[in-house]
C-alpha cells in the first residue's frame, strides 16, 4: 500500500512539473519576437538616407558589398525579422562606403513628382523600413545642357532617303547579257509593240432578241441585234431589227452608225437608217442619238431621225435587269415611237404612234448564251390606230415570246 502511495505521489509531482515547464516555454516563445523587434527597431533609430555627395557616375563593375553593414535595416512585415546583412560578402562589387555619387540634373527641366508622404513608398505592399525618413526632400536633377526646348527634335543634320544609289548597288542590267528594253534583236517591231487596250480594235456581234412570237393565232419570228468593230472610243456599228413570217421578211429597220464614247457610260451615235417593208416604199433617214447606262442601271437608247419630205421621228427604248439569282433575272423593257408627219403608205400617223412593254425571264447559262421566255403588250395610238383598224388589224395585242440572246 505504501509503495502504491509513493508511486501516485511521484506521478502527481511529475504532472505539476510538466505544467510549469509548458507554461515557461509558451511565455519564452511569446516574448522572443518582441525582444527581437525592440533590438532591430533600436538599430534603425538613427538610420536616414544620405544624399549623394559626388557628381561622378557610379559603375556597376567592381562593386564590393563587403564593407556595407546592413544590419540596421528593418524589414518589418517582410516576415524576416532581425536580418543582419553586415556579414554578406559580394566580391567584385565595390560601392566604397555605400554612398551613391550625386548627379547634377538641374538643367534637364524634367518635372519630378513628389512622393506622397502619407503613402507607403515601397513597391511591395507589406514591407516596412522602420524609421527611414520617407519625407526627405528629393534633390533636384540637373543634366547639364540637355534642354529639349518643349520636346522638339532637330532633324537638320539627318540624311533622308533619296539621292544617288550607293556605289555597291546591284546593276539592274547585270543579268540581261547587254540587252535592253525596246532595242536589240529581241525587240518587237512597231506593229507588234504592246499598247494600251483602248488603242486596240475589237469586234463583237450581239443579238438581244432572236425569238419566236405568237399572237392572235398567228406565228412569226423577230430579231433585234447589233454588230460593231472598233476601239473603246470609236466604233462602226450596224443595228438591225425586223420580223419574218412565212419565210419572208415582212419589215425591217437597219442602221449604219458611228458610235463615239463621250463619257464613262454614254456614247453618241451618228449615221443612216434604212426601212424596208412588204408592199410599201422604202424610207431613208439621217440618225443621231445616244446610248448608255443611266443611274440605277437603266439601259437607255434614244435616237432622232430626219427623212425626206420633212419627215421626222423619235425612238425611245429602255430596259432594266432584276436579278433573282446570279443567273436568273427578269428584264422589263419599254419602247415608244413618235413621228412628225402622217405616212399613210406605212400606216403611221403623226404624234405618238405605238408603244410596246415587255417582260422576259432570262437564264444566263453563260454570258454568251441566254435563253428566255416572256410576254409583250403592244398598242397603237391616234391616227396610227385608225389606219390599223382600216386594214383589219387590232390596235392592241398580247404576244407570247420564247427566244435566245447570244453574243460572240
Amino acid at each position: 500500500m505504501k509503495t502504491m502511495n509513493d508511486t501516485l505521489g511521484i506521478l502527481v509531482m511529475n504532472n505539476q512539473l510538466k505544467k510549469k515547464f509548458l507554461a515557461a516555454t509558451i511565455a519564452t516563445v511569446g516574448v522572443m519576437p518582441v525582444l527581437a523587434y525592440a533590438q532591430t527597431h533600436a538599430g534603425h533609430a538613427g538610420h536616414t538616407a544620405a544624399p549623394p555627395a559626388t557628381s561622378s557616375p557610379a559603375t556597376a563593375s567592381g562593386m564590393n558589398h563587403g564593407s556595407m553593414n546592413m544590419s540596421d535595416k528593418d524589414h518589418g512585415s517582410t516576415g524576416m525579422p532581425s536580418m543582419d546583412h553586415g556579414s554578406m560578402d559580394m566580391p567584385g562589387m565595390d560601392h566604397g562606403a555605400g554612398k551613391a555619387p550625386a548627379q547634377d540634373h538641374d538643367d534637364m527641366k524634367m518635372p519630378m513628382k513628389q512622393a506622397d508622404p502619407l503613402k507607403n513608398t515601397s513597391a511591395m505592399p507589406g514591407m516596412s523600413h522602420g524609421q527611414s525618413d520617407s519625407n526627405a526632400p528629393i534633390p533636384a536633377h540637373n543634366m547639364g545642357a540637355m534642354d529639349r526646348g518643349g520636346g522638339e527634335m532637330d532633324h537638320g543634320d539627318m540624311q533622308m532617303q533619296g539621292g544617288s544609289p550607293p556605289p555597291d548597288a546591284r546593276d539592274p542590267d547585270a543579268y540581261s547579257d547587254g540587252y535592253v528594253r525596246n532595242a536589240g534583236k529581241y525587240a518587237l517591231p512597231p506593229s507588234d509593240a504592246l499598247i494600251m487596250s483602248d488603242m486596240h480594235n475589237f469586234g463583237s456581234v450581239n443579238f438581244d432578241r432572236l425569238e419566236y412570237v405568237r399572237a392572235r393565232g398567228e406565228e412569226w419570228a423577230a430579231y433585234e441585234g447589233e454588230a460593231w468593230y472598233g476601239s473603246t472610243y470609236n466604233r462602226a456599228v450596224i443595228k438591225a431589227e425586223g420580223e419574218v413570217a412565212s419565210g419572208k421578211l415582212q419589215e425591217s429597220e437597219t442602221q449604219l452608225l458611228w458610235r463615239h464614247a463621250v463619257s464613262t457610260f454614254w456614247d453618241t451615235e451618228l449615221g443612216f437608217r434604212f426601212d424596208h417593208g412588204q408592199g410599201v416604199p422604202n424610207r431613208e433617214w439621217l440618225a443621231f442619238g445616244f446610248k448608255g447606262l443611266a443611274p440605277y442601271w437603266f439601259e437607255v437608247d434614244a435616237t432622232a431621225y430626219v427623212g425626206s419630205s420633212g419627215r421626222t421621228a423619235l425612238e425611245l427604248k429602255a430596259e432594266y435587269d432584276i436579278l433573282l439569282t446570279q443567273k436568273l433575272y427578269l428584264q422589263p423593257s419599254v419602247e415608244v415611237n413618235f413621228y412628225g408627219k402622217d405616212d399613210e403608205r406605212w400606216g403611221i400617223g403623226s404624234g405618238l404612234t405605238d408603244g410596246t412593254a415587255g417582260l422576259r425571264l432570262k437564264y444566263e447559262v453563260t454570258r454568251q448564251f441566254v435563253p428566255y421566255v416572256g410576254v409583250e403588250w403592244s398598242s397603237k395610238f391616234g391616227k396610227t390606230a385608225d389606219y390599223a383598224r382600216a386594214a383589219g388589224d387590232s390596235k392592241q395585242e398580247t404576244r407570247f415570246v420564247a427566244g435566245l440572246s447570244f453574243r460572240f
